[in-house]
């Protein structure tokens, strides 16, 4: 299952450092705060300035040589941690992630956009063949794939989505309730029936064409909510781009 960090692999990789740092800081100033009783805004302003330590110990009786080794640790850690924050960012960069992430935002921002679009639920031949074919009659399409093979096979033309057809999350990242038509075009009858019981579940009013391997499946798909039962045997990818 894709998660939102999976998602946007700099965030992912961002989380520990940024853990980190945080964590750095709060006990720094939890730190100030038990040694030398200041206030919570005195003890954050002594993070960024450490000669506030020396000024406060010029008036003020206590733990001194233990307060600046203290200061002097947490300094070190919240370097450390900016260092790897800064790192783990030029990494990215220079990795390609960056550009993979901008490309991931723009793509799901087209998503969210669409209307009246077509969901095909894999992109195997009988996939390909039938996006293709409803892109040439003006059909938006949008492809859910999970295999990272085929899902690799997609062009940049295509809006495309990886993950499993069958799930509530996949189907609703594809903006299903304001697409128009779902496909479940798997080569597996069973999982395009799985599906069609989701997608009629999250939006009554979508059409639903399963493909099935044969025909003792047909009346099981309809009754899962299917309105038209594909056999590639007996109907072609062009037929069902006539019903739409």
């Amino acid at each position: 299952m894709a998660t939102p960090l999976s998602n946007r692999p700099i965030l992912g990789r961002a989380v520990r450092p940024i853990l980190a740092l945080v964590t750095v800081t709060t006990v720094g100033i939890i730190g100030y705060v038990l040694l030398t009783g200041v206030g919570l805004v005195e003890a954050t302003f002594w993070l960024v300035d450490l000669t506030s330590v020396e000024l406060h110990f010029q008036n003020h009786a206590g733990p001194e040589q233990v307060t600046k080794a203290f200061a002097v640790a947490v300094r070190i850690g919240i370097i450390l941690s900016s260092l790897w924050i800064g790192e783990t960012v030029l990494s990215a960069a220079f990795g390609g992630q960056i550009t993979e992430e901008l490309k991931h935002m723009q793509t799901e921002r087209k998503i969210e956009d669409l209307s009246d679009h077509v969901i095909i639920c894999g992109y195997g031949i009988f996939g390909r063949t039938l996006a293709a074919q409803l892109r040439d009659d003006g059909h938006d399409v949008l492809i859910i794939e999970l295999d990272q093979a085929e899902f690799d096979r997609i062009g940049e033309e295509t809006l495309a989505i990886q993950g499993d057809g069958r799930r509530e999350d996949v189907l609703e990242r594809a903006n299903i309730t304001t697409a128009a038509t779902l496909i479940g075009a798997i080569d597996d009858s069973n999982a395009n029936i799985q599906i069609a019981i989701t997608a009629s579940q999250l939006s009554p009013n979508l059409r639903v064409i399963v493909r099935v391997g044969d025909e003792m499946y047909e009346s099981v798909a309809r009754r899962a909510g299917a309105d038209e039962v594909v056999i590639p045997e007996v109907l072609s990818g062009d037929t069902v781009s006539e019903w739409l």
